[in-house]
């Protein structure tokens, strides 16, 4: 059983595949995509172990020709310098432009493979296979590629959109406590952002869903994909409304760059801290009931979400927290872009969070 969604973009629409046992049987419709029958396959040596094999016997059953690179798992991996390796990997097999590169693997894969596929011979097709939670809820959708600088997350990139998105959500039983969540992070926020209902289904349904009932997690991968799906045809290239994905993320990031983007602080684990902090700052500012915050406060412990940049460490240094923001990609006429929220499933865009509070939010926040 699986569901098909479209993701409108005229030319360059796609459609998202979910569903059970999905990697097996996908020969059939990546040949279809497939005219040249050449691909190459990216996958990082944890992924690649549990389900390279899989992907490939499918590919050969439809007479499609594969070869597969293999980078080293974690965040580490969307840099510089590892991209100019992939890159050179890549064209090592001299592909051409009728070969597809297949992402195979969780957000950081799809990110660059995405990336070198925008690059490579100025443009050649791609395909995405998320494997995890995350990547199936939000990295593989809606053509955001790149790589990370030492000035900070995704800064290097390209609008970029695959010819396909197969979430096999059977692969996410590989996955520990902690990825999961990590992916039920960006779930969540859907309902944030502008969908209370949502939210409400995810505070009854959320706690098993996270124990490995494969219907409740395939109705949530489909949901969020359709939001995301929705958002992304309207501002593909995120003018206006698709900033409204960015819930969280300004302070997410800036948390991430001060762990070096590292597994110190999964995305996702930024994520959820973030739009706490994003909760708190609409609190404090009176756009947003305090009893809705207690439900998002209540709805993390529940689940295990994580609330406070404390359950990552203790000595946060809050002069860089706020250089981090100087740097982030949402600054335009030197002002700092927030996504706050008037309430559960009402978040808005705006540039006029006052420095003192931001600051005072922050010392709160990483105060042990």
């Amino acid at each position: 059983m699986s569901e098909t969604l479209r993701v409108e973009l005229g030319d360059r629409a796609y459609d998202i595949h979910v569903g059970e046992r999905l990697l097996a049987t996908c020969g059939e419709r990546i040949a279809a995509l497939v005219p040249g029958g050449k691909v190459i396959i990216v996958s990082d040596s944890t992924v690649a172990r549990f389900y390279l094999h899989r992907l490939t016997n499918a590919l050969e059953d439809k007479q499609i020709r594969c070869r597969s690179v293999i980078v080293q798992p974690g965040e580490g991996t969307k840099s510089l310098d590892a991209f100019s390796s992939l890159m050179e990997t890549i064209l090592e097999q001299k592909p051409d432009r009728a070969t597809t590169l297949i992402a195979l693997g969780g957000g950081v894969i799809g990110d660059l493979t995405g990336f070198a596929a925008s690059v490579l011979l100025r443009g050649i097709p791609f395909i995405q296979i998320p494997t995890t939670l995350l990547s199936q809820v939000d990295s593989s959708v809606g053509g955001k590629t790149g790589i990370n600088s030492k000035f900070g997350k995704n800064l290097i990139g390209s609008f970029y959109q695959p010819l396909m998105v197969l979430a096999d959500v059977t692969t996410l039983a590989t996955l520990d406590k902690r990825e999961l969540l990590a992916g039920y992070a960006e779930m969540v926020k859907y309902g944030f952002i502008n969908d209370p209902e949502f939210f409400h289904w995810l505070d009854k349904n959320g706690p098993a869903l996270l124990a490995g009932d494969l219907k409740l997690m395939s109705h949530a991968i489909v949901k969020s994909c359709a939001a995301k799906a929705a958002i992304v045809a309207a501002d593909e290239k995120e003018q206006n409304i698709r900033a409204l994905l960015n819930f969280g993320h300004t302070f997410a990031h800036a948390l991430e760059a001060e762990t070096g983007f590292s597994d110190t602080l999964l995305h996702g684990e930024a994520v959820a801290i973030g739009m706490v902090m994003a909760f708190k700052t609409s609190v404090r500012m009176g756009l947003c009931p305090q009893h809705d915050l207690d439900s998002v406060l209540s709805h993390y412990e529940k689940t295990g979400l994580p609330s406070s940049p404390l359950s990552v460490k203790k000595d946060w240094d809050i002069e860089r927290l706020i250089e981090h923001f100087t740097r982030d990609k949402k600054v335009a006429n030197g002002k700092l872009t927030f996504i706050l929220a008037r309430g559960i499933g009402k978040a808005f865009i705006t540039q006029e969070v006052n420095p003192d509070l931001l600051r005072d939010i922050l010392a709160q926040a990483v105060a042990a």
